[in-house]
């Protein structure tokens, strides 16, 4: 069965940074947008980043960008999350998530629900 296992949360000082990976196993791996989401207590699960299918394009949340950075490695089945210049409302709980929809092919989806494999979750806090 499909497998997402994140790795590389923890707890960090504001300005730190943090790289998050996930390793995927029982899917065609290519063949699957890759994204990040996270969700803070008592907020919804919002979108963070994502890449497409071969690596050549990324979308980020606008209050990502130029901080964190996504990246994946097909040979390896792997997609990582670069973090830098952490903030403390980066602070939630960070999932990497797959979609392999035939819309995928073109469009790297920012809403949850278009993702069909979900990873437990990796736990990231920021203290100010």
């Amino acid at each position: 069965q499909v497998q997402l296992v994140e790795s590389g949360g923890g707890l960090v000082q504001a300005g730190g940074s943090l790289r998050l990976s996930c390793a995927a196993s029982g899917l065609t791996f290519s063949s699957y947008v890759m994204g990040w989401f996270r969700q803070a207590p008592g907020k919804e699960r919002e979108f963070v980043a994502a890449i497409s299918r071969s690596g050549s394009n990324v979308r980020y949340a606008d209050s990502v960008k130029g901080r964190f950075t996504i990246s994946r490695a097909n040979a390896k089945n792997t997609v990582t999350l670069q973090m830098n210049s952490l903030k403390p409302e980066d602070t939630a709980v960070y999932y990497c998530a797959a979609d392999g929809s035939s819309a995928s092919i073109v469009i790297i989806a920012t809403t949850h629900f278009t993702y069909e494999f979900w990873g437990q979750g990796t736990q990231v806090t920021v203290s100010s």
